[in-house]
């Protein structure tokens, strides 16, 4: 990582996995182009659960391209540092121009990148599980009808499970006073 001094620890990376509302899955196609697609990813553990149809291209490409990474980006705000007269001043105090780019023409965000190799979920006390994990996630409170939608959909529905190998986590944040918060000042993810 080029910003170590915008590095997370993997505790605050695990955080943003499981705050964030979807996240990208890239893998390598067979004629070596990247391919992405955007998923609802549930952790359970060392491991990251998503479903799909029981065809498809993604369902090939899993088949044959197992190493995967999965990118899940939250929090992202444009902040608003500055007033109307402080901008003003910016623009006309050469010496202020520097804050313009890195802190007005900028964002706040939350990273998490995983990477694991994807493997099928086969068993259907396995399936369930998962399906649970994502659900208990998604739709906290439609779970008393988890039952039926399992034994009417799990036959249609692949599950596919990610060891989580290696995380890798970054934050660009500013305090209250402006300043960014470097590596050291953790703070508590928002949510």
């Amino acid at each position: 990582m080029r910003r170590k001094d915008r590095e997370m620890g993997r505790d605050w990376g695990v955080q943003v996995i499981d705050r964030t509302p979807f996240a990208v899955l890239s893998v390598t196609d067979t004629n070596g182009d990247p391919y992405a697609i955007p998923l609802s990813v549930a952790r359970d553990g060392e491991y990251l659960y998503f479903h799909s149809a029981r065809s498809g291209t993604k369902v090939d490409l899993l088949q044959s391209q197992p190493l995967v990474c999965v990118t899940f980006v939250t929090d992202v705000n444009v902040p608003d540092l500055f007033s109307d007269e402080e901008l003003e001043e910016m623009r006309t105090d050469e010496e202020k121009a520097g804050d313009i780019g890195s802190k007005v023409f900028t964002t706040e965000f939350a990273s998490a990148i995983v990477y694991g190799k994807v493997e099928p979920v086969t068993t259907d006390e396995g399936k369930r599980r998962a399906l649970e994990v994502i659900c208990r996630k998604y739709t906290p409170d439609k779970m008393a009808l988890f039952d039926m939608a399992v034994t009417s959909g799990m036959k249609l529905t692949n599950i596919y499970r990610i060891a989580i190998e290696r995380i890798t986590a970054k934050r660009k944040k500013y305090d209250s006073d402006g300043k960014e918060m470097k590596w050291g000042r953790e703070g508590v993810i928002p949510g």
